[in-house]
């Protein structure tokens, strides 16, 4: 016997033909600093099959790669829209990588053409002689310093033709879309996504968001951030209204759209979620009242950050976990249903409950053997599924995976109702006469101190113990910490045995490219004796 069910491609293109036929009065908004530029999705379609045109006569055909070195706005919308379904491949290329690793990731796609904002012209123009498969430099906007070979954007545009002919006989399995990861370790690696991947967790995100043409989306994890959690086609799928903030990520002007323009519903990292939380805290007008949650993910989530904005302001933090080889979405952390009251910020802080269409599992890290859903057994997290990466881009990396499986990195548990509790990664967790330390538990309790900013916890040897963790905490502006007042803090709050003899207050923790605390820079800095070291009182 067999299905009666058409074969019908998953493909952003049939994805873009939905949003822009369906829900064509949906808005996509871009804050500029001082006001606001808007057009329809019916607008923005039509502006996409100019850059599609566009795009052709510069010669890009199927598998060619375009790369995007972006702002979250309504161009990069339109690139994300018009390349995959033309044929070709979208690489948003992070605009905060280092010299070095930026002119690797470029030639190690092997872009053809570069999409860039013109504010970014002074950080791509370091490497552009470093380039060596780039044929055309695009330009969006006003770019000082820009040589006359580079093309601007509308005048492309303004020239290109209209209704452009996308093809549809695209595979699903061809590749759509590629990220690079951030690179902490050896160079970035290339993930590439494939037209059947983005559509099936796009479905995956409208679900577990509740997406609808009611909401209203600050878009402020970057676009170059895994296609931007995959919210660009997620909510175009579901017609939703986009708020691109550009350039202005910083906490002011972030409350000021959310008081302007009705925001429902937002993401991003931890890092900017503090920052908004203590200018919110500082202004009595700031107003989440029309917000009904915000998705945090990206690195861990302190359980402080979620008690105090749903305290203090009403608002719901909702933690995700994901990667850029899971597209991202792999863990969300709704309670369970008969969760007691007492317990919803204990479930919220909780890394995830597995969501359908990924799998997942504990192993043992010597043997690799599955370990058992207690919810106290720990092991490496390790995940597959129809959104999951099975290798990297012209880079073997057998060690990561596993009989199938992509090993994450990460440590933890899984009990038996698929809740998730991440402890660690396993290069970062810390083992102390023995016995493990969570650097990231341990991170959490020290960032409950209300002068605490910011805190992060690398291994360090010890004579005794072989090894021992160093805390490195940022203070609250204007307040002042001791060793001993942290230990006192913690006392109650974590084993004996996990405070920490030395700690290290510094400015600011080191990030990744993506916002993630820098262990790799923190462990570099106290072998060099570059980290200033206290130890605690006996």
């Amino acid at each position: 016997m067999e299905s009666t069910m058409q074969d019908f491609p998953l493909t952003i293109g049939s994805l873009f033909r939905h949003g822009r036929q369906v829900y064509a009065r949906s808005r996509v908004v871009t804050y500029t600093g001082e006001g606001y530029r808007e057009s329809s999705f019916g607008e923005v379609a039509a502006r996409a099959d100019r850059l599609a045109h566009a795009l052709n006569a510069l010669g890009i055909g199927r598998g060619d790669r375009v790369g995007t070195f972006c702002w979250n706005n309504q161009e990069h919308q339109e690139c994300y829209l018009a390349v995959p379904s033309m044929g070709a491949v979208l690489h948003t290329v992070n605009i905060r990588l280092a010299a070095e690793q930026l002119a690797y990731v470029i030639n190690h796609a092997q872009d053809k053409v570069l999409v860039i904002d013109g504010s970014l012209w002074p950080v791509l123009s370091k490497v552009r002689d470093q380039l060596t498969t780039v044929e055309h430099l695009i330009v969006i906007g006003a770019a000082e310093g820009a040589p006359d070979d580079v093309l601007d954007y509308e005048t492309l545009l303004a020239a290109a033709g209209t209704d452009f002919a996308y093809p549809e006989d695209i595979d699903e399995r061809s590749p759509a879309a590629m990220c690079y990861t951030s690179g902490t370790t050896g160079e970035p690696k290339g993930v590439v996504y494939s037209h059947r991947s983005v559509y099936l967790h796009s479905l995956a995100e409208v679900g577990m968001f509740s997406l609808t043409e009611r909401d209203n989306l600050l878009a402020i994890v970057p676009m170059f951030h895994v296609n931007a959690w995959g919210l660009p086609y997620a909510g175009w799928m579901s017609g939703i209204d986009f708020l691109m903030p550009a350039r202005w990520l910083q906490a002011e002007p972030l409350c000021r759209m959310i008081a302007e323009r009705d925001v429902t519903f937002s993401v991003g990292v931890p890092t900017v979620w503090s920052d908004i939380l203590r200018y919110a805290d500082a202004h009595d007008e700031v107003d989440f009242s029309r917000i009904r949650s915000v998705i945090v993910g990206g690195a861990a989530v302190p359980r402080t950050l979620i008690e105090s904005f749903q305290e203090r302001h009403g608002l719901r933090i909702i933690q995700a976990w994901g990667m850029t080889e899971t597209s991202p979405l792999g863990l969300i952390a709704y309670p369970p249903k008969d969760a007691p009251a007492e317990e919803e910020f204990a479930w919220r802080a909780r890394t995830g409950r597995i969501v359908a269409g990924v799998e997942m599992r504990i192993t043992d890290q010597t043997s690799g053997e599955p370990l058992a859903w207690d919810g106290k057994t720990s092991g490496e997290i390790e995940v597959r599924g129809p959104w999951i990466t099975a290798s990297y881009y012209d880079a073997p990396a057998p060690d990561k995976f596993h009989d199938g499986w992509l090993r994450t990195g990460d440590a933890g548990m899984i009990d038996d109702r698929g809740f998730v509790q991440i402890t660690d990664r396993t290069k970062d967790v810390i083992k102390s006469g023995g016995e493990w330390i969570s650097s990231i538990d341990l991170e959490n309790a020290i960032m409950g101190h209300p002068d605490v900013l910011e805190a992060a916890v690398i291994g360090v040897p010890d004579p005794r113990w072989d090894e021992r963790p160093l805390a490195c905490v940022v203070v609250q502006e204007g307040a002042s910490l001791t060793p001993a007042d942290l230990i006192e803090f913690l006392s109650s709050r974590v084993a004996k045995w996990w405070l920490p003899e030395r700690w290290s207050f510094i400015e600011q923790v080191p990030k990744t490219s993506v916002g993630k605390f820098d262990k790799k820079l923190l462990r570099a800095r106290f072998a060099k004796d570059e980290l200033p070291v206290a130890k605690a009182p006996d």
